[in-house]
């Protein structure tokens, strides 16, 4: 019944986003299967860490969208998340809520969950509200050097401090919400480890992640095969295939880690 229930819940939301246009039809499908899983398996919880993330971040991509769409020739994608964005952001937070049928008891669950989506939704506040610092960012591997806006790998005092602010509304939600009873200790270490791994994802970013130049536009940009302007791009570094969308899976995995190391 619970399963069934989360499916129920699940269609409801993804069909909304759908017709809202935050979700593209396979990004809405694949989250109907994420949705499933974490409210029928893990309960309304777990439920309320993944809707405060895709919320927020929603409501984040769209009020900036403007200020934001000169950049979007940076992006590998718009602001529609389809099923490869859904499953970086929110693919392992459903392994570990689909876990809880088996280890319904262990609280490294939760806390890997929770510092999962605490270090996808920092990473998402800190690339949405990052454009609002005054200063052109610099790249994580070497403050000196500044970079354009929307630069993967670059961060900025703005930036950052907005991916605390995320990092730490999940991290507080966790720590009240925790099975264990409310718990400061749980909300400090998922706070800190979201904070941690969207810094990873900066540093991914600037090192291994698969960048390409538009040879029409001189731009850098993580468009492939071809950029906005129609012209297929060239790979100038990184991993040919670590997208952003596994650099996001990073993110959330390296926190997930963190959070177990405490």
């Amino acid at each position: 019944m619970k399963l069934a229930a989360g499916f129920i819940i699940a269609v409801i939301i993804a069909f909304a986003a759908f017709r809202a246009r935050s979700l593209s039809l396979s990004g809405a499908i694949t989250s109907v299967v994420v949705g499933t899983v974490i409210f029928g398996i893990g309960g309304w919880p777990w439920a309320v860490l993944l809707l405060t993330f895709f919320f927020t971040s929603t409501v984040l991509t769209r009020a900036f969208h403007k200020r934001k769409s000169g950049l979007n020739e940076k992006f590998s994608k718009g602001g529609q998340r389809d099923a490869g964005q859904v499953l970086g952001n929110g693919g392992l937070a459903t392994l570990l809520a689909g876990l809880t049928a088996f280890y319904p008891d262990d609280p490294r669950l939760w806390l890997a969950f929770a510092a999962t989506l605490a270090a996808v939704n920092a990473d998402t506040w800190a690339t949405e509200l990052g454009i609002l610092n005054p200063h052109p960012p610099r790249m994580i591997t070497n403050l000196k050097k500044v970079v354009e806006q929307g630069t993967s790998g670059g961060i900025s005092l703005v930036g950052t401090l907005a991916a605390l602010a995320g990092a730490a509304l999940i991290g507080l939600l966790a720590g009240a919400l925790s099975p264990q009873g409310i718990s400061w200790t749980t909300a400090a270490i998922v706070t800190l480890a979201g904070l941690l791994g969207s810094l990873f994802d900066s540093l991914l970013g600037a090192t291994v992640q698969a960048i390409y130049h538009c040879p029409s536009c001189a731009k850098e940009t993580e468009r492939f095969p071809l950029h906005t302007c129609g012209t297929p791009t060239v790979q100038i570094r990184g991993w040919k295939r670590l997208n952003n969308d596994w650099v996001n899976f990073a993110c959330g995995a390296s926190a997930a880690i963190v959070s177990l190391l405490f």
